[in-house]
Order: structure tokens, then C-alpha cells, then sequence
């Protein structure tokens, strides 16, 4: 709990003072030492995340990281003296702006037990790294900005430039993930994916006021980026979602990995019924147990059957979690419909019963 308390308060002093995530260079009315104070803040909420989370979260680390380097990117963008050195700035800034969004998907998709392919992070981020690569164009390519100079307001350094024919990659982009996510919450809540309701409804707000606070920027005129300072209310909100989770799951956390095995959540165990007792330690098999085992096999999804087959091969739970690109919850989530399919009550009775039957896809 005092870990939790802590990032908490680490979270809430980021909106005051963070700024800086969208449309690159066009709002430069606040002073190079607010963009100093917002990079060394956020330093300061990184290393106090790496510090003082207990499990941290790679997504986690990732998020914290680009806003670090979105706001230095704006710090150097405002004290630059050149065109050179403000476009090395603003792609320093974009660099930071276009791994937000998927980090931010991929907490959602954590928090809310979402399964997804090993593949996803990597498509994702082979995303980002396309976006980014036009986004860095100007001073090379004329395909983001057609032309682009520099000058100096307020004593900030900026740019002045013409939109090019790709501009609007970077504003679909924001849409599409911001799409994505509200699709992940909503299909959470429709399945019972999460934790509980005020985690879909922590996790609707982080995403319904990005997509609000980026609206009005569109259609108002305004000499702040507020979008940037959403995107660290949303931080907030996410971690928090992530800190209840985590909390709610620890226990259990513990114990697998103590005893290197995956099992259901524990309101979903039921009481130790005759056919389990007869499971263990005793070579004679109810049919009426196998039955049900057997049949469940045809009814395994794709996913579940690939653990099944991972739990006959003695993976580990870890091996299994990095196979699939999961995490520890979805995993539980997995176990918990692989058990009620089978009808066993842990990884342990599921090996026993696989010893009396022939398992389809694995026999000659």
C-alpha cells in the first residue's frame, strides 16, 4: 500500500506542469524554463516509478519514458538557435509522442485481461517507427512539412512551416489508437474482462478525455498544449487501474511463484469434489472425469490450447507468459476457462487426468 500511495502522489503532481505531445513546434508561447521544469519532472517521475514500484511494468516504463522525452525534446526545441537544431528537437519530440499511444493501448490491454498475439507489441511499435520516420522527415523530405524555417517568440525558439501532403498521418494515428482503445474497454466490460466496473470506468475516463481535450485543440485555437497535460492525467488514471490490479492480485501472484503453477482465481475454485480426490494418487480414473476432460480438449480455444499443450510439455509458467507475449492475469484468465472447460481444479489434476487418455493432436 505505501508503494501504491506513492506513485499516486508522484502521479498527481505531473499535471501541473507537463506539457507537450501534439502537432510538433505549433504552440511555443510558454518559456524554455517551463520545458526545462516539465523534462526534470518528468526524470524525476521515472526514476520514482523505477524506484519505487515493487512489479514494474515494461508498458509502464515505456510510457513514463516518452513523456520524458517528448517535454526535452520541447525544452531543446525552445532554447534552439538554428533551423538545425529545432528540427533535431522536434523529432527528438515526436520520438516521444509516437510511442505514447501504444504504450497506452498496451496497459489498457493489460489492466482489462485482453488476450492478444506475441505479435501485436512488435506490429505496434513497427507502427510507431513508420509514423516517426515521417513525422522526422522535415529537413530531409518535403513530405510532413513542404517548408519549414525558424524564428524565435517570446524568447522560444520555433517552427514556422507548411503542411506537407503526410501531415495528417500523425493526427490518424492519434485516432486510430485512441479508437482502439475504447474498443478494448468496451469489449473488457462486455465480457467481464476486468477487474470490476470502476476499472473500466477509471480506464474509459483516461481515454474519453484525451480524445475530448484533442477535439477542442482542433477546432480552438489555443497557445497550450493541453493534450500533452491528459496524456499525464491519463497516467494517472491507468496506474491506478494497474495499482488496483495489482493489489487485488497479489496473493495469488505470490503463491505462483512460489510454486512455479498457474491457477484460477480462487472464488473460482470450487469445494474438492469425489472425482478430484480420486485423481490423486490413485492409477483408477472416473470415466464420467475423462469424459469431460476429453471433450473439453475439442472445446479449447486456439490460445488455451496452446497452454494445454505447454502444460504437457512441464513448460513453466514463465516460459509460457513469454511465448505468448502475456502477462501474469491473462494467463490466470486463460487458466481459469482451461480448467472450467476441463474440469479440473488446478495444473496438477490436469496432468494426472492426461496420463489415462489419448489427447488429440499429440498421439500417432
Amino acid at each position: 500500500m505505501t508503494t501504491s500511495k506513492a506513485a499516486y502522489a508522484l502521479a498527481l503532481l505531473a499535471p501541473l506542469c507537463l506539457t507537450g505531445c501534439t502537432a510538433i513546434g505549433d504552440k511555443t508561447a510558454s518559456l524554455s524554463i517551463i520545458y526545462a521544469a516539465t523534462a526534470v519532472l518528468s526524470l524525476v517521475m521515472l526514476v520514482c516509478y523505477l524506484k519505487l514500484a515493487r512489479s514494474k511494468d515494461r508498458w509502464f516504463v515505456l510510457l513514463f519514458s516518452s513523456v520524458l522525452v517528448v517535454n526535452l525534446g520541447y525544452w531543446l526545441l525552445s532554447i534552439s538557435t538554428s533551423l538545425d537544431q529545432a528540427l533535431m528537437a522536434n523529432r527528438l519530440a515526436y520520438l516521444g509522442s509516437v510511442i505514447l499511444p501504444p504504450a497506452m493501448l498496451m496497459i489498457i490491454m493489460n489492466v482489462t485481461n485482453t488476450p492478444r498475439r506475441p505479435w501485436v507489441p512488435g506490429v505496434l511499435l513497427g507502427i510507431a517507427a513508420v509514423t516517426f520516420a515521417v513525422a522526422a522527415s522535415p529537413g530531409i523530405l518535403e513530405i510532413y512539412y513542404k517548408e519549414v524555417s525558424f524564428t524565435v517568440v517570446n524568447g522560444c525558439g520555433t517552427l514556422v512551416k507548411t503542411y506537407g501532403p503526410l501531415h495528417p498521418l500523425y493526427l490518424l494515428y492519434l485516432i486510430g489508437y485512441f479508437g482502439a482503445m475504447v474498443i478494448v474497454i468496451l469489449r473488457a466490460s462486455a465480457t467481464n474482462r476486468t477487474a470490476s466496473t470502476s476499472h473500466a470506468f477509471v480506464l474509459a475516463i483516461a481515454v474519453l478525455v484525451n480524445i475530448g481535450v484533442w477535439l477542442i485543440e482542433q477546432i480552438v485555437a489555443i497557445e497550450f498544449e493541453f493534450l500533452s497535460v491528459s496524456y499525464i492525467a491519463s497516467e494517472l488514471f491507468l496506474l491506478g487501474a494497474h495499482l488496483m490490479a495489482s493489489e487485488n492480485n497479489e496473493p495469488q501472484s505470490t503463491l505462483l511463484n512460489q510454486n512455479k503453477i498457474c491457477q484460477p482465481e480462487l472464488e473460482s475454485i470450487p469445494e474438492p469434489s469425489e472425482m478430484s480426490k480420486k485423481l490423486i494418487g490413485t492409477p483408477a480414473v472416473n470415466n464420467e472425469v475423462l469424459e469431460m476432460f476429453v471433450s473439453g480438449i475439442g472445446n479449447l480455444t486456439k490460445t488455451e490450447r496452446v497452454i494445454f499443450d505447454a502444460y504437457l510439455d512441464r513448460a513453466t509458467t514463465k516460459e509460457i507468459m513469454a511465448s505468448l507475449g502475456i502477462t501474469e492475469n491473462t494467463l490466470k484468465f486463460h487458466n481459469k476457462n482451461l480448467y472450467r472447460k476441463l474440469g479440473v481444479r488446478s495444473r496438477k489434476e490436469l496432468m494426472e487426468l492426461s496420463k489415462h487418455v489419448s489427447v488429440p493432436g499429440r498421439d500417432a
